[in-house]
Order: C-alpha cells, then sequence, then structure tokens
C-alpha cells in the first residue's frame, strides 16, 4: 500500500508512519518542512502534493492541530487559530484527494475529544464537532468506494509529558498509531464515518 502521511514529523504522524514502513507499506511523509511539502491552508500545495503521488492508496492527515485558548481571549484571532487548519485544511484535503486516490482508496483525518471540561477548548470542541459533522455527511458521497474516516484519538501521553503533564491522562503514541494502521484496513475498527477509533 502507497500512503500518504501528512504531519509526518509529528508525534503522531511519525508514530504512524514508522509503523507502515514497519509493515513494509510504502509511505511518502510530508509536512512543513521535508522533501514533501504540504501546508493545508494552501490549496495550491495541497494539490502540488497529491499530484506528486498519483498512485497512492491513502491519504492520513495527523497535521491538523490547534492549541487551548481562554474563552474571553481579547484576540478573535487567537481564539480561532484552527479554523482554516484543523478543520478547512482537512476539508480542503478530503475535495481534492477524492481526484487523485486510487479506487477503494481511505483518507483518515484526525479530529480531537474532551472527554471533560478543559479550559480553553471551547473552540478546539466546535473544530472537532464540525470535523465529525463534515465527515459523517460527506462520507456519503465519496466516489469510487473512497472511504472517509475521522479518528479522535484524545490526548497523547507523550504530549502531556512534553507539557509538563501527567501521561497517564494519555494514551502511548504506540497505541494511538495502531489504531491508525487499523483504520486503514477494509472493515477495521474506525472505518465508518466519523469512527472515533483508537
Amino acid at each position: 500500500m502507497k500512503v500518504i502521511v501528512i504531519g509526518a514529523t509529528g508525534t503522531i504522524g511519525s508514530a504512524v508512519a514508522g509503523q507502515l514502513e514497519g509493515r513494509g507499506d510504502e509511505v511518502v511523509r510530508a509536512g512543513r518542512r521535508g522533501p514533501a511539502r504540504v501546508d493545508l491552508t494552501d490549496a495550491a500545495s495541497v494539490d502540488a502534493l497529491l499530484a506528486a503521488v498519483p498512485d497512492a492508496d491513502a491519504v492520513v492527515c495527523c497535521a491538523a492541530s490547534g492549541r487551548l485558548t481562554p474563552l474571553d481571549s481579547p484576540s478573535d484571532a487567537d481564539f480561532t487559530t484552527g479554523l482554516d487548519d484543523k478543520l478547512l485544511g482537512q476539508v480542503r484535503l478530503v475535495r481534492r484527494a477524492v481526484h487523485r486516490l486510487k479506487d477503494g482508496g481511505t483518507v483518515l483525518l484526525t479530529g480531537g475529544t474532551f472527554d471533560r471540561p478543559t479550559p480553553g477548548g471551547a473552540f478546539g470542541a466546535l473544530v472537532n464537532a464540525g470535523l465529525d459533522a463534515f465527515a459523517q455527511a460527506a462520507a456519503h458521497e465519496m466516489p469510487r468506494g473512497i472511504r472517509l474516516t475521522v479518528l479522535s484519538p484524545g490526548w497523547v501521553a507523550e504530549t502531556l509529558t512534553a507539557l509538563g503533564l501527567d501521561p497517564a491522562d494519555g494514551t502511548p503514541v504506540a497505541e494511538v498509531a495502531r489504531g491508525y494502521l487499523a483504520a486503514l484496513t477494509p472493515g477495521g475498527p474506525g472505518t465508518h464515518p466519523a469512527g472515533r477509533q483508537p
């Protein structure tokens, strides 16, 4: 299987790419840095990446992220960060991938989840809900048997450690990555529209 992994230098993306390579898949590692560059906020950049890998079986987006911003932040721009990247950027990716992936291919997006009230998480929760709603509706319009799934892994233990927080509240990145690989398998867990795996 040939898989484009967007955000392959990040915590989840690098783990996903590594596990795919470990099982023998051909991986194109893409991100804002490195040889295969892409910026989800730039439509031409997304087009160029997909055109450079015309025979891909799947595209996995692990690049989307946002930051926690208080509801009463004085800056609208700071509060709505992630809108053009995590939400609209991934929508942009789906709209282009449907023209480029092989028949029966897979588009795997990254959402998120807040299992409990999280200070600064209001807009992130809105973006995640919007992405799920989009995927549930768009999955029925995907042509040529292409599957669309959103995974919402929640906090990753290694990310919590990097933030100086308790990693026990997160999932180890290796386990999260295994969930992404399972979702790439037709009929596997998380392959339904807006799957909540891992």
